[in-house]
């Protein structure tokens, strides 16, 4: 079963952008102890109009963000589901120019952005968030084990 549905809106598709992605998933679901949960993610790697457009209408915030999180699920139902049936986790959404912009005012790679923002965006939809301070240190601890795991570190 992929855990991974990768579409391309308004931007030309790319397979190294596929292989980056589906790596760092696989090894957030391996971390996460979610292979064999029947559970996949939806990414969707657009432009920031769309992205825009997104954050408009479902966060009522007008302007372009590098990544956008939809989870199916509240984080004490993951942690309590039990079915057999396939569900996907959420929807994650990336900008790709902005992920470019990123990594160059981060002084990062390409895909250790692109990691980033998947692993970000899959924390997110595991039901992390960041708004108060010691989420923020979670969240950022199990992000950066990710891409540690993987060695991508600049």
């Amino acid at each position: 079963m992929n855990i991974a549905e990768i579409n391309f809106l308004d931007i030309e598709k790319n397979t190294e952008y596929v292989n980056i992605l589906t790596k760092v998933l696989e090894k957030c679901f391996k971390e996460e102890d979610l292979i064999n949960k029947n559970l996949y993610v939806n990414i969707l790697l657009t432009n920031p109009q769309h992205i825009r457009k997104m954050n408009k209408k479902y966060r009522n915030i007008d302007k372009e963000t590098d990544v956008l999180s939809f989870p199916m699920f509240e984080k004490d139902e993951l942690e309590k589901r039990t079915e057999l049936t396939q569900d996907i986790l959420g929807d994650i959404v990336i900008s790709i120019e902005k992920v470019k912009e990123q990594s160059i005012e981060y002084g990062h790679s390409f895909e250790r952005e692109l990691s980033y923002m998947a692993v970000h965006g899959f924390y997110h939809l595991m039901g992390y968030d960041h708004i108060e301070e010691q989420d923020k240190i979670v969240m950022r601890q199990k992000e950066e084990n990710i891409l540690q795991k993987l060695k991508i570190l600049k």
